[in-house]
């Protein structure tokens, strides 16, 4: 059994195509690839989309993702929660499934830590509501200025980062393991962190700062994360990934 692990899709998934991802031939369904974050698949629910989706689902093995801030959460929230190797998840597919927040799973034998979101850094331009009566000239404006921005419930969704219910349910979970996991799958990493491969370039918030808790507080073996569109190594435990697709090589 193998379990792989790679950074954000955006909706796009050519990568693990043959023969880019050519590891996939004699995997099962029991078998995981794990997509930390701005997983892409459910944005618009077009029939190119669900194309895509199913494309996901004839692979031959189980894709896993969890939450990152370009999802549509809207969306997202229609999906049913049920339980799955003792976490809850959302099921987009039988075998593409949502890691929900705060949640421990046990794959393979090994504990994953879950906890998806991060905070948007290309809205530079603003959040426009669509209500807004001046939507149409501030849009025409953004435009022309070349700014960045996002328009909420089509672009940017609140949800992006978690709710106090789901940093509670993460922090009872983790008392529950004694906060001792084998891993830990993230879309953004503790401010600490974040503050080192940026050089300060990004400002902290509820959620890296919870992240850093975690940090201190949790005893694990690798931690992987995406949202920064790198792949770098720190420290020995911490894995950034992008577009790189990587075998999680378990340690006894």
């Amino acid at each position: 059994m193998a379990i792989y692990i790679t950074g954000d899709t955006h909706g796009e998934f050519k990568r693990f195509q043959n023969p880019d991802f050519y590891e996939q031939e004699g995997l099962t369904k029991q078998d995981y690839l794990i997509i930390c974050g701005d997983f892409g698949g459910v944005w618009d629910g077009s029939p190119y989309e669900q194309y895509e989706l199913d494309q996901l689902e004839a692979n031959p093995y189980t894709t896993l993702f969890v939450s990152g801030n370009h999802e549509n959460f809207d969306l997202l929230a229609t999906y049913p929660v049920e339980p799955w190797h003792g976490g809850s998840v959302q099921r987009i597919r039988p075998s593409v499934i949502h890691l929900m927040r705060g949640q421990v799973y046990d794959i393979q034998g090994k504990t994953f830590f879950t906890m998806g979101g991060a905070s948007s850094h290309d809205i530079d331009g603003g959040i426009l509501e669509p209500d807004d009566p001046l939507f149409s000239r501030k849009l025409r404006q953004l435009n022309a200025s070349g700014a960045l921005y996002r328009i909420h419930h089509r672009s940017w969704w609140p949800e992006e980062l978690p709710s106090p219910a789901e940093y509670d349910t993460a922090r009872a979970n983790l008392d529950q393991h004694d906060w001792n996991v084998d891993y830990i799958i993230t879309h953004c990493c503790p401010s600490s962190l974040q503050a080192e491969l940026s050089g300060g370039l990004y400002q902290t918030d509820a959620l890296t700062d919870f992240l850093d808790e975690v940090a201190q507080r949790c005893r694990f073996q690798c931690w992987f994360f995406g949202h920064y569109h790198q792949n770098r190594a720190f420290h020995q435990k911490y894995a950034l990934l992008y577009e790189q697709v990587v075998q999680l090589t378990p340690q006894n």
